[in-house]
């Protein structure tokens, strides 16, 4: 009788075979849709980062993108946002595989922005800072080709990895709420720092359509629908589209002593069709940086602490992100790391290298990617995807800029319910876990920052082993972090210190 030979498992070629799609338990369709759902959470970056960023003139009397027409500005930094954006989320799926967008980091444009006010005296540029943004992420960039980077990210304990990705759940919930104004600052001084609605009760109809998208969004959901996230997004643009064809409400308007005039108005976007659906791209702010400009202008001291800012930010909001994402699609290995963890810790780096390089700001991985691996992405497709539809909104950014946060914002606050159900595989019992993993997830959203929830549960994490008298059992990458993000929350007396 003939010997059977082992039939082999069929090699997958193609786009299946890139990027592993198969192998990950997914789909070419749910990838698709999954880079999708990323995009329309996160491209209200390519309208939120002209207003943090245009406004302002700088110390040489031009705006942002070296015009001093506020329109053209706008114009010049919306382009840019999408352009980078568009780039680096399509690298990041084709050289990582990995279901991570990126666009311009919303902390950093805003230190870049105060930078500018406090320092417009100094003479002090748009350039000359978008130059210390390159630097930043040159050294983020070195850290990581030096194993540094990685080393540190495998050092991190697994509760706090599940805390970080627990806070992160919870702060994009937090952001969720706040962007479509269910919660907000109220308007009386003195009383709570954030209230229900307005004067603690929901009104207007822009709240309205984010309630409708979270219920149905959820219904779906335990529905078990198919692209449920994708169809909520776009049933409320639809439904905000015909409220706002009806009630004719347009956008927040602010007087000249800065009080909101209407704030059941619409936040960001008002949803109605535009009267063309393309336009033609400026990329003249592309390249606009000066990268030792801010050291004669600042003065060392007050340059190498604005890098030092920017550069724990980035390092440790990407870790906290990259940790959370692989989590959410069930792609982290026995110790909590992801697949090709250099290579998306590289991507990122980069990201910060063109941001500034581009004049926009450092770009960096974004949490909204979580809401579209909830709709099913695990591989660099969606990434590849969610890029495309940033490099086509160059093009036809009145048709994408329909979308008002209202719509969008359910999207976060559901991906955030599903992050936090993780908080059941933190110890609770045990307080060396706990009290750490604690801090980490609610600063996150009290302190509006990532970054300070990873470093409240480091110094934590430290402290709390010492007085256990467990100190040897702490890595010691985790001692010089744990100094590092000491020197980073007292970063301003001591730059007091240094400049007398």
């Amino acid at each position: 009788m003939a010997t059977q030979t082992p039939t082999r498992p069929a090699t997958r070629t193609g786009l299946d075979g890139f990027f592993k799609i198969t192998e990950r338990g997914s789909t070419v369709a749910r990838e698709v849709r999954g880079g999708v759902v990323t995009f329309f959470t996160m491209v209200y970056i390519v309208v939120l980062n002209p207003i943090i960023l245009s406004g302002a003139t700088d110390g040489s009397g031009f705006m942002i993108g070296g015009v001093k027409d506020l329109e053209q500005s706008k114009l010049l930094v919306a382009v840019g946002t999408a352009v980078i954006a568009g780039i680096m989320s399509i690298l990041m799926g084709l050289v990582a595989n990995f279901p991570i967008a990126l666009a311009a980091g919303l902390g950093i444009n805003g230190l870049i922005a105060g930078m500018v006010f406090t320092h417009a005296a100094d003479k002090i540029t748009f350039a000359d800072l978008m130059g210390l943004v390159v630097i930043e992420g040159v050294i983020i960039l070195v850290l990581v080709l030096t194993g540094f980077r990685k080393a540190v990210f495998k050092a991190i304990p697994a509760p706090l990895k599940v805390a970080i990705s627990v806070g992160i759940g919870l702060f994009i919930a937090f952001i969720g709420v706040i962007d479509a104004g269910f919660a907000r600052r109220p308007t009386s001084p003195g009383s709570v720092p954030s209230e229900l609605g307005i004067g603690g009760s929901l009104d207007g109809w822009p709240t309205f359509v984010f309630v409708f998208g979270v219920f149905l969004i959820a219904f779906l959901l335990i529905r078990k629908v198919k692209g449920a996230i994708l169809i909520g997004i776009a049933s409320a643009t639809v439904l905000a589209m015909l409220v706002e064809a009806v009630f004719n409400i347009g956008p927040r308007v602010f007087d000249k002593d800065g009080h909101l005039t209407n704030p059941d108005a619409w936040a960001l976007t008002v949803p109605k069709l535009p009267a063309s659906i393309t336009n033609t791209p400026d990329l003249g702010i592309l390249g606009q940086f000066n990268l030792l400009g801010s050291f004669e202008k600042l003065g060392i001291v007050t340059a190498v602490m604005f890098v030092f800012s920017l550069l724990l930010a980035d390092f440790f909001d990407t870790m906290g992100t990259v940790v959370a994402i692989g989590t959410e699609a069930e792609l982290l290995d026995d110790e909590g790391n992801p697949p090709n963890t250099e290579r998306i810790l590289v991507v990122d780096s980069i990201a910060a290298i063109a941001g500034g390089a581009g004049g926009v700001s450092s770009n960096t991985s974004y949490i909204e990617s979580a809401s579209g691996v909830e709709e099913g992405a695990r591989t660099g497709l969606a990434s590849v995807v969610t890029g495309v539809l940033f490099l086509l909104a160059t093009f036809l950014a009145p048709l994408f800029a329909v979308v008002p946060s209202e719509a969008a914002a359910p999207a976060l606050v559901i991906v955030g319910f599903l992050m936090m159900t993780q908080v059941k595989n933190i110890e609770w019992d045990d307080m060396e876990v706990a009290l750490p993993a604690f801090l980490t997830i609610v600063l996150m959203p009290f302190t509006y920052n990532i970054t300070v929830g990873i470093g409240a549960g480091f110094i934590t994490w430290v402290l709390v082993k010492i007085a256990k008298g467990h100190a040897r059992s702490i890595h010691p990458l985790l001692w010089i972090v744990s100094g590092f993000f000491l020197v980073y929350f007292c970063k301003a007396p001591l730059e007091q210190l240094l400049v007398k």
